[in-house]
């Protein structure tokens, strides 16, 4: 009986990851839609509070039904978790924007599979806290590297009679990233570092709590952007209600919750691999609400980084779900 109570928690587990999943894979649609009206700034400073007022809810409901919650904090605990959400917050605000600029000039599919990587720098950059990266990664890079070439090569016409070097060049030359491909594969770098600063605040704070001052301090930090370098008018963020809704109630309050408590139930190896589904999500929504069909040369791109993240994460994921069952 117990058994089957606990595949019946991994199952619905699973499930709210998935759907969790699917919530952020459609998000890149609905921050590609928002921008027919609003501009990024704009965009991100009503998401970013949206997403905050909608955690506080959650914050006072587990503060009613967790006793560890009705602790009184120490002055050391709430500086930690202030200086742990703003930092967390600034690298938000900083991840998100460059990824809103950069879809004002690539496809929500691209952006998906882009940001994705972050997954692989996490452990690169992690080299300067003094952290191992198997060689398994470095491969993994390498495969996702070639997947980036499919996702922004131009289409190009190479003779067969061509000599190695005449084809490395044309190969070259149709490399074209546009504005739009080199913001988000910045927000992929500050999406690695934000990762790392979670990674740091997490453990020692409410995650939750966390969450809902990094939320506050981008909404903060995009609201004064906003002001001096875009003109916001009120019947813009009106008519790009629903977008906004969508990424700051579904993405940011709807899915952290259902993370939360899907992680709960699940294993970290198939919580993160069913996450990863996000950017599948990202190209199945573009295609379905957008109508927009990516090449096959995309195709070839997207499955190469998807497969290089995949299998980087199933090594050091596998030896924490085992470590963490013993």
């Amino acid at each position: 009986e117990r058994t089957e109570k606990m595949a019946k928690n991994q199952l619905k587990g699973s499930i709210m990851l998935l759907l969790t999943a699917l919530i952020w894979g459609c998000a890149f649609v609905a921050q590609s839609k928002a921008m027919d009206s609003v501009e990024p700034f704009t965009f991100q400073a009503a998401r970013s509070i949206l997403g905050a007022l909608v955690l506080i809810p959650l914050i006072i409901f587990n503060s009613n039904t967790k006793p560890e919650s009705k602790r009184k904090t120490s002055a050391a605990d709430r500086k930690i978790l202030v200086t742990g959400g703003i930092i967390c917050g600034v690298l938000l605000c900083l991840a998100s924007n460059l990824q809103q600029f950069g879809i004002v000039t690539t496809t929500p599919g691209k952006a998906g599979f882009i940001t994705a990587m972050y997954i692989l720098l996490v452990p690169v950059f992690g080299l300067a806290f003094g952290k191992k990266v198997e060689p398994k990664i470095w491969f993994c890079i390498l495969v996702a590297a070639i997947g980036l070439y499919f996702l922004c090569v131009a289409d190009v016409t190479i003779p067969q009679n061509a000599s190695f070097f005449q084809k490395l060049s044309a190969a070259l030359t149709a490399l074209k990233f546009t504005s739009g491909d080199i913001y988000v594969i910045l927000c992929a770098v500050v999406f690695a570092f934000h990762i790392l600063a979670v990674d740091r605040f997490s453990p020692l704070t409410d995650g939750v709590k966390l969450s809902c001052i990094q939320f506050f301090t981008c909404a903060v930090i995009s609201a004064v952007l906003m002001f001096i370098f875009e003109k916001p008018s009120f019947a813009n963020i009106v008519s790009a209600a629903v977008p906004i809704l969508y990424a700051g109630i579904g993405s940011c309050g709807v899915a952290y919750t259902l993370q939360i408590i899907g992680q709960k139930y699940t294993q970290p190896t198939v919580a993160s691999l069913v996450m990863s589904l996000e950017s599948v999500f990202a190209v199945l929504a573009q295609i379905v609400i957008m109508h927009i069909v990516p090449s096959n040369r995309e195709i070839i791109g997207c499955v190469l980084v998807f497969a290089a993240i995949i299998v980087a994460q199933l090594p050091s994921l596998g030896k924490k779900a085992a470590s963490g069952n013993m």
